[in-house]
């Protein structure tokens, strides 16, 4: 377990800003880097007491562990970023990747700080970020997993898995297929609906029949565009993990379309601190069904 050190944060998003608070409140010095990064991020990281370093080679001299919370189409090239400064610099901080990657890319991740002379754990974060009465699970996997069990309190529940290092990315890829999956299954049925003129009647049908999945879409589908642009490259991570495991990636490939999609809509451009909390559910499927209707254009007399 890390004594009361140095914890590097990358970056400061909507997970990464509320668990660098949650450390830095335990009494350890919480570090990031802020160059190039936008002006929401720069608040973040001032609300959670984040100490900005100037730059990634200052925080790999600096850090005694180092978590990657970013979006899973950058978690590898990152990786190797910060591989390559442990090596110039000679140092040697804990690395964990915590990003919703597949256990393929996991293993290459592994293979990086391995050759860097790093000790890794990787972590799959189920759950919203902690906060005063919700719970997030951080699962971890690999030979190092101790190191990290000061992680556990204040929100955050430290559960290690064992050993090998992909049980904690493959946990999170297959709980992912379901829950973020199935958020694109229920807006992509909304918008279509709305898309072939029977929206109302299948609306009816929902609240009558599937009362449970009716009142989820309309407590979340206006909202997930926020999101979509970030979860759709976890869809990515997901197709893959399940063609590595001998089955279809066709339908997490699809999700990550419908998330791209969501994030090409005017909705896409709102962060969770700047949602419309009032927006309905006919509201977001009309925005989502124009959004459709522009990219497709016009159609063409026969």
């Amino acid at each position: 377990m890390m004594s009361k050190g140095t914890l590097g944060v990358v970056s400061p998003g909507d997970m990464g800003h509320v668990v660098g608070s949650v450390i830095a409140n335990k009494g350890y010095r919480v570090i990031t880097f802020l160059d190039g990064r936008s002006d929401v991020t720069r608040r973040r990281a001032e609300r959670s007491n984040m100490e900005d370093v100037g730059s990634l080679e200052n925080l790999i001299r600096e850090a005694d562990v180092v978590l990657s919370i970013l979006p899973p189409e950058i978690a590898l090239d990152f990786a190797g970023e910060a591989a390559d400064f442990m090596r110039d610099l000679g140092a040697s901080p804990l690395f964990s990747d915590c990003n919703a990657i597949s256990p393929e890319t996991t293993l290459k991740i592994d293979t990086l700080m391995k050759n860097a002379g790093s000790s890794f754990v990787k972590v799959g974060i189920i759950g919203p970020p902690p906060r005063r009465g919700v719970t997030t699970k951080f699962y971890a996997s690999g030979p190092h997993t101790g190191q990290l069990a000061f992680l556990e309190g204040d929100g955050i529940s430290y559960r290690p898995l064992g050993d090998e290092i992909t049980r904690a990315a493959a946990l999170k890829m297959c709980y992912a297929g379901l829950t973020k999956g199935t958020m694109t299954l229920q807006t992509s049925v909304l918008t279509v609906g709305e898309l072939l003129g029977i929206s109302d009647e299948l609306q009816a049908e929902f609240a009558d029949s599937q009362k449970f999945h009716w009142d989820l879409m309309n407590k979340r589908v206006p909202f997930y565009a926020a999101d979509a642009g970030r979860w759709a490259g976890e869809m990515d991570e997901i197709s893959k993990t399940f063609m590595d495991a001998g089955v279809s990636g066709n339908l997490h490939r699809g999700a990550a379309e419908v998330f791209r999609l969501l994030d090409a809509s005017p909705l896409g451009a709102e962060t969770r601190e700047t949602l419309n909390q009032d927006r309905t559910l006919d509201q977001a499927i009309n925005i989502y069904a124009d959004t459709v209707r522009t990219i497709k254009g016009p159609k063409k007399d026969s």
